[in-house]
């Protein structure tokens, strides 16, 4: 496990390049952290740091954002926090996002994790009450 600490949403670049380091191959990323700790801003870092120009919003009212990364792939960015089961996760096709070899950072993932490959990298996002946060990557 690694752990990190940002003390400024300015080094979650630095940070967000790290975590891409330590997961691999791995595509598939779990966020884990009470609301407003800031999995949409890490995110947003890690679009980035695979190198989308894409904006990076919330996709907790559409489910599902797609953005674009550099050779033209799709980067998944979905949001369960709105769904009450395990077969809305189905009815949303959340299988068919995770089969592929696109990145899918998923919000609120608890509901579907049966759904999630083995694979799955889990980052835990803990805020301090200064501002600070702590971001285990497993």
């Amino acid at each position: 496990m690694l752990t990190f600490i940002a003390t400024t949403p300015d080094e979650l670049q630095q940070i967000a390049g790290s975590i891409l380091q330590a997961i691999g191959n791995r595509r598939v990323v779990a966020l884990h952290a009470p609301m407003g700790a800031g999995k949409t801003t890490l995110v947003r870092a890690l679009c980035q740091a695979i190198g989308s120009e894409s904006i990076v919003n919330s996709p907790t009212f559409a489910i599902v954002n797609q953005y674009d990364a550099p050779a033209g792939e799709a980067i998944y960015h979905i949001d369960l926090y709105r769904l009450r089961s395990l077969g809305e996760a189905l009815d949303i096709g959340l299988p068919e996002y995770l089969d592929g070899s696109a990145y899918c950072f998923i919000e609120w993932p608890d509901d579907a994790a049966q759904l999630l490959p083995d694979d799955t990298c889990h980052i835990t996002i803990r805020p301090f009450a200064d501002g600070r946060r702590e971001i285990s990557v497993d």
